[in-house]
């Protein structure tokens, strides 16, 4: 449970500890992810192999784009599970981003607000 604006700033070990609890979280998430990703490309590509997959899936869920090679032919379902690997990849890099800051936010807010009432 994070503080209220009326009490004070958490110890720099809670602190710590949110972060470290938040890249936790943050990391199991993006692990099952990539295990989706990994798992689907190789069961709907089939010249891929597990390293193909796991490129690929790391390069979406990275924000950096595929890494498919122009001489496979991409069947339907193929087409269709890259396009929805895409869309879930950037809505978890976005909210994993968000995970990640969000004990800083929330510090770097409480001590404004601090601040400001102290006036």
């Amino acid at each position: 449970m994070k503080e209220t604006s009326k009490k004070a700033l958490a110890p720099k070990k809670i602190f710590y500890k949110r972060i470290w609890n938040n890249a936790l979280f943050a990391m199991l998430i993006m692990s099952i992810c990539l295990l989706i990703g990994v798992v689907g490309y190789k069961l709907t590509i089939p010249q891929f192999d597990w390293y193909d997959s796991l490129l690929n899936t790391s390069m979406i869920l990275s924000g950096m784009g595929p890494m498919i090679d122009a001489n496979i032919v991409l069947t339907n379902q193929a087409k269709v599970f890259a396009s929805v690997n895409a869309l879930f990849s950037g809505v978890t890099l976005i909210s994993t981003i968000g995970i990640l800051i969000a004990p800083l936010a929330h510090q770097f807010f409480h001590q404004i607000h601090l601040e400001y009432q102290d006036q």
